[in-house]
């Protein structure tokens, strides 16, 4: 035999695939994730227990060599899509990361199987009520709603006036004075400022560079967004990067 034809020498995922299908796995139809993100986006907390009923029937992937970790990785892995979901179904992405990052602390507190099976219905029901509560807080005309929805979901696409408005299929001018008069914030500083606080978490939590979370979010330069940056929280980005790794 080829010695670069051996087993041992195959990529991993390879290996890891082959034993999937020896076990009989397959993971959860992508309809069911799908149809499980779509209930929360809209508050649909039946249909999103239904779902993840009907997820949890299916035999579990193997996260990892023990199950405690195995289900805290699945159960972080959800978190991270239901974060997603709630910030397209218009909550805003601080508000949604500060949850998503309490309920990865109580993951990892558990210290059973069980009660992380428990817990992983308590999580839905926590993120579905926060969509529930956005929804309810927002009193804007539907036209603001779409705009401030099509922010949220498009946030680390180069955003217009324009743009927005020919999406929305309605003038310039009229989104313009409509979205000011509403919010009291000219779009395009509320973009800016949506930007602003999602760049946020990735200064906090990851470690791209500064130029790089300028790049992810569509500022022409680094020089901009540290501008911008300082404008709407009073400190540099390095500064808060800082200041947020001394909290933690």
């Amino acid at each position: 035999m080829n010695k670069s034809s051996r087993p041992d020498n195959q990529p991993y995922y390879v290996s890891s695939r082959m034993q999937y299908l020896r076990d009989n796995f397959i993971h959860p139809p992508f309809d069911y994730e799908h149809e499980l993100l779509e209930a929360i986006r809209f508050g649909d907390e039946h249909r999103a227990m239904d779902m993840l009923h009907k997820i949890n029937e299916l035999e579990a992937a193997v996260l990892a060599a023990y199950p405690l970790r195995s289900k805290k990785n699945a159960l972080i892995a959800s978190c991270t899509l239901f974060t997603r979901a709630i910030i397209k179904g218009g909550v805003d992405p601080e508000i949604a990361f500060h949850l998503s990052d309490t309920m990865i602390l109580e993951i990892e507190k558990a210290g059973d199987v069980e009660r992380l099976i428990h817990f992983e219905y308590e999580m839905l029901v926590q993120f579905v009520a926060m969509i529930r509560s956005e929804k309810a807080e927002l009193p804007y005309s539907h036209i603001v709603n779409l705009a401030i929805r099509y922010i949220r979901e498009h946030i680390f696409e180069e955003l217009t006036l324009q743009k927005i408005a020919d999406v929305l299929q309605v003038h310039p001018s009229y989104l313009s004075d409509r979205f000011k008069r509403e919010t009291g914030t000219p779009i395009t500083t509320f973009i800016n400022g949506r930007k602003i606080e999602e760049s946020k978490h990735l200064l906090i939590h990851t470690n791209q560079s500064i130029s790089e979370i300028a790049f992810t979010f569509k500022f022409c330069n680094q020089s901009y967004y540290t501008q911008l940056f300082k404008n709407f929280t009073g400190m540099t980005p390095r500064k808060f990067r800082i200041s947020g790794a001394e909290r933690a």
